[in-house]
């Protein structure tokens, strides 16, 4: 059986990040803030501070795109460097609903490729784990990189690239 892999984004000089949207804690009041950009050598870098006052405590980045198709047990790779902090990434196969699929990983401070199986994302809604059954659809319409450790933090994950092997 072959593998065929589908680029979700693959950040360069040329990248258009006018379907990437921020969402902080601003949205119910809090006061972290975070931008993405693309940097000289052509990754995204998704940077700022996330600040626990007024109840708040998360920075977000989202990506929309049109439908991909999945299959059972594909696995999201995703180049990138961090800052030794842990981010979650999510996933949404439909963008108009409220909750996600969640997985929480480590960053070492080197580039390194994350992979995370489909599968094994469960399903949130506002910090909540849902009773529903780990992602199991047959597409994908939207990805979030999230960071909100409780702590009053600085942050930068640069990423290179997001792909779908299926």
């Amino acid at each position: 059986m072959s593998s065929q892999n589908v680029t979700i984004f693959d950040f360069n000089e040329n990248s258009s990040l006018t379907k990437w949207r921020i969402v902080n804690d601003s949205v119910m009041g809090g006061i972290s803030t975070s931008s993405i950009k693309i940097n000289q050598q052509g990754n995204g870098v998704f940077s700022g501070t996330v600040s626990t006052k007024n109840n708040g405590g998360f920075a977000s980045v989202q990506h929309s795109f049109d439908k991909i198709k999945t299959k059972e047990n594909e696995v999201v790779n995703i180049r990138l460097k961090g800052d030794g902090k842990n981010y979650q990434f999510r996933v949404k196969a439909n963008k108009n609903h409220e909750y996600s699929y969640i997985t929480t990983f480590s960053t070492s401070g080197e580039w390194q490729t994350i992979q995370i199986q489909l599968s094994e994302l469960y399903p949130s809604f506002r910090g909540r784990k849902l009773n529903m059954p780990n992602f199991n659809h047959l597409t994908l319409e939207e990805i979030t990189f999230l960071i909100a450790n409780k702590n009053n933090e600085s942050f930068e994950l640069q990423i290179d690239k997001i792909e779908l092997f299926q």
